[in-house]
């Protein structure tokens, strides 16, 4: 993927870091070190030259550490902003890397998919573990999950004894107390010591990493909790003579050691939980990457067999498939007969019949017959890749709902460093004694318990899980704004053919003008046709083989959109088309439109033939209705949509078939130029509109609809441009893909209202709203136990996707 050049981002090339340019004095580059934007002209820490390419630093220090080992700061590039794509070497979907190759899978956020970087870390916005963006087939180790787990258990151990010596001063007489004496608070301080400076080691750092980076988030919070809880403890243990007499109780200064190590236990508790949640997330991709064998069964020449390893498939390759074995690329059949199971891709349960010549696709099952095929796409080009790809790319996308978290986390974390000073100062002046340390505990609570992370993830993870819910129904989500936008349509316009209709026509009618014979007519037809790409004109081809008719060469042939064909054959001008066409060129059809109104009125498509001048006659195709439009549509126009209709045909034509299904809004004789017209036209009026077709003139005016909506069995130029796929080919996909967006959407506002009632409610507890009344306040650790489930209760109501029915 190119990107525009930006003095502004640093480029991954040949697996090193370097800048595009050598910046001007004015212009902003980034610290390798640290990531700040550093100014040339006035970087404080100076600049140093490595392999010909100059490096500026905010500091000394930074600039000391770049110059002692460059290469450690120059292999984890991170890339932030709108315009940081993937220009470093990237894995496809599904590829396994090579032993030593981790620092070439790239890693991003899930909150933040602007950032990426080779290799795993946390991100610098929201300080969350970054996930490779390519998913394998076996669940792999996570070194953060790992890391995690160490830490808690170690902490857990030593989190154990701290709570239980603190406790003990509730026990009546204190006996531990009265047995340890002094020596209990530096027990505690010995156990918990472990706990929050090794422990909590990675969430001090992220903390230090958002301040640094100017984007404070839940680490921020967390630092200074913990920090504010472990460091006065320290102070009233070493220093006890500097805090205020007023503070002790009962002859002893209160420490807290207890609370911050708890803090940082249940925070690491909740960390794991996330983590082994978030994994859960990537189960349809992972679902989809297990459907491809890792083996085919090449036939060779000579008619033997050669089990290769699936990388070693190429196109023209033929492939033997067995009964019940998994199809290994896809192809063409051309041996044998089968059933194949395509659920795994369209999610129709029903297996299809496939024979020689039929389409087969890679990681379907073969049934109980043997087929031969020859492999057309393989490795990356094959569908399965593509789903694989479109998924992963649908699950980073970003849904226009996000932009309200967006904006409330950006002011969230500053907003709770204030009520937390507020809280610590009302406290402190108005508080019962002693009163500096009821500032400090709710201070604390306050700073702890306001997690933000659950409100950024209440809509990303919602997307990821539903994308790959809608993936094993055949529905796939080329961006998150579409699955959004599916939602509120209320007018849906479909392309007739191939979207109502089979798409595949065939020859029904054929009626001569006076001198000429029906044969004569399907010669000349199908001699311009052959050259065609136009649905008709296969039908027209197909309808001679049958006959059969021979077929001669046509030259000159030249084709105009929206009218028909028109060349030589033999000595004889020819032209094939619609009535208009005919009469531009000065030919008479008269004679046969009262034949023609009668075809149209049965459905058919009619074209005129004219030969030397003359009419030839006309040929009536037909082009039959899916058996499941009709289910559909019933469907479709039961949940209040506006169905209309687009056709090229005939207004009779196109009005036979909308009386059929009951279609009461129809715009015929629209040429392909003309569809993306009416599209802006029902906007204008103020209709949300999604476009459904399959053809390449479909492609603007899918892209044109708020979402467009391509049918699988179509062409790669309208899937390209369309926003949701549905591979089935039919429309009963897309009253899926409307109860998927309808099933995505309300988890995400329940993530959001949970999120947002969590902190509107948590916040003011522990800030203490309830002590006037009730007497009631949070303890920091019931805060942190609080905090740490807010997000794992998020993304378990967004796994509920994975088994909604739609």
């Amino acid at each position: 993927m190119s990107t525009p050049h930006d003095p502004h981002l640093e480029h991954v090339h040949g697996g090193r870091c370097c800048e595009p340019a050598a910046p001007q004095p004015s212009a902003p580059v980034k610290d390798p070190v640290c990531g700040m934007t550093v100014n040339p002209a006035t970087a404080r820490g100076g600049s140093h030259l490595y392999e010909g390419k100059t490096y500026y630093f905010c500091n000394p220090k930074c600039k000391d550490k770049f110059a002692a080992n460059p290469v450690q700061y120059l292999a984890p590039v991170v890339l932030e902003g709108p315009k940081a794509e993937a220009i470093a070497p990237t894995l496809t979907p599904g590829q396994t890397a090579s032993p030593g190759a981790l620092a070439k899978v790239i890693y991003t956020c899930p909150m933040h998919p602007e950032v990426r970087q080779e290799g795993p870390g946390a991100c610098p916005k929201c300080g969350m573990a970054l996930e490779p963006e390519t998913v394998e087939a076996e669940e792999t180790t996570n070194p953060e999950l790992q890391s995690m787990q160490r830490r808690l258990w170690i902490s857990l151990l030593f989190t154990a004894p701290t709570f239980a010596l603190a406790m003990s001063e509730m026990v009546p007489g204190e006996p531990v107390q009265q047995a340890l004496g002094a020596w209990a608070v530096w027990l505690q301080l010995a156990f918990s010591a472990p706990v929050v400076l090794w422990g909590g080691w990675p969430f001090f750092q992220r903390g230090w990493a958002s301040v640094v980076h100017r984007h404070p988030n839940m680490f921020t919070l967390i630092a200074l909790g913990t920090s504010a809880a472990f460091g006065f403890s320290l102070l009233a243990v070493f220093f006890p003579e500097w805090l205020p007499h007023s503070m002790s109780h009962a002859g002893a200064v209160p420490v807290y050691f207890e609370a911050s190590a708890v803090i940082v236990t249940l925070v690491l508790l909740g960390q794991v939980l996330e983590l082994r949640a978030r994994s859960a997330t990537s189960g349809a991709i992972r679902a989809l990457l297990v459907l491809s064998p890792k083996t085919a069964r090449r036939v060779l020449e000579d008619g033997s067999e050669l089990e290769v390893p699936l990388e070693q498939v190429e196109v023209g390759h033929q492939l033997r498939v067995r009964p019940g074995e998994k199809i290994p690329v896809d192809g063409t059949v051309t041996d044998g007969g089968s059933s194949v199971d395509e659920s795994s891709i369209t999610g129709e349960s029903m297996p299809v019949e496939k024979a020689k010549g039929s389409a087969l696709t890679g990681g379907t099952l073969n049934g109980t017959g043997t087929l031969v095929l020859r492999a057309e796409r393989v490795g990356k080009d094959t569908l399965l890749a593509q789903i694989v790809s479109l998924v992963s790319e649908a699950q980073r996308s970003r849904a226009p709902i996000q932009r309200l978290a967006d904006v409330v986390s950006g002011w969230f974390v500053p907003a709770v460093v204030l009520v937390a000073a507020l809280t610590a100062g009302i406290w402190g002046i108005f508080g019962p004694e002693p009163r500096l340390a009821y500032a400090l505990v709710n201070a604390v609570a306050v700073l702890i318990i306001a997690c933000p992370c659950a409100l950024g993830l209440a809509t990303p993870m919602s997307i990821m899980v539903g994308t790959g819910r809608g993936a094993s129904a055949g529905v796939l989500v080329k961006n998150a704004e579409a699955l959004e936008l599916l939602e509120k349509v209320d007018t849906l316009v479909v392309d007739k053919t191939g979207t109502l209709t089979e798409g595949k026509p065939t020859l029904a009618t054929l009626v001569a003008a006076p001198g000429f014979s029906e044969q004569e007519l399907l010669k000349y037809a199908a001699a311009l046709e052959q050259t065609s790409e136009h649905p008709l004109a296969a039908a027209i081809v197909a309808g001679a083989k049958a006959r059969p008719v021979e077929v001669p060469e046509a030259k000159n042939f030249r084709s105009i959109t929206g009218k028909g064909v028109q060349g030589r054959v033999g000595e004889m001008e020819v032209a094939l088309g619609n009535a208009r066409f005919l009469t531009e060129r000065n030919v008479e059809t008269e004679p046969l439109l009262a034949e023609a109104g009668r075809l149209r009125e049965q459905g058919e498509t009619v074209v005129f033939l004219e030969v030397g001048g003359k009419l030839a006659g006309l040929l009536g195709v037909q082009d039959p209705i899916k058996e499941s439009t009709p289910e559909a549509l019933v469907a479709l126009q039961g949940a209040g949509l506006r169905i209309v209709m687009l056709s090229g045909d005939n207004e009779r034509t196109a009005q036979a078939v909308a009386r059929k299904l009951g279609i009461t809004d129809v715009r015929a004789d629209v040429l392909p130029d003309q569809k993306h017209a009416v599209i802006e036209q029902l906007k204008r009026e103020g209709a949300m509109v999604a476009m459904a077709g399959d053809g390449t003139n479909d492609a603007p005016a899918l892209a044109a609809a708020h979402v467009g909506i391509a049918m699988g069995t179509g062409t790669d130029v309208a899937m390209q441009s369309a926003g949701i796929t549905l591979l089935r080919g039919d429309l009963r996909g897309i009253v899926r893909a409307r109860h998927l967006s309808q099933a995505v959407m309300k988890n995400i506002r329940q993530n959001l209202f949970f999120a947002f009632v969590y902190n509107s409610l948590g916040v003011p507890i522990a800030a203490g709203l309830l002590y006037p009344a009730f007497g009631l306040l949070l303890s920091p650790m019931f805060a942190s136990a609080a905090m740490a489930f807010s997000s794992v209760s998020v993304i378990g109501n967004a796994l509920r996707l994975r088994r909604v029915d739609i």
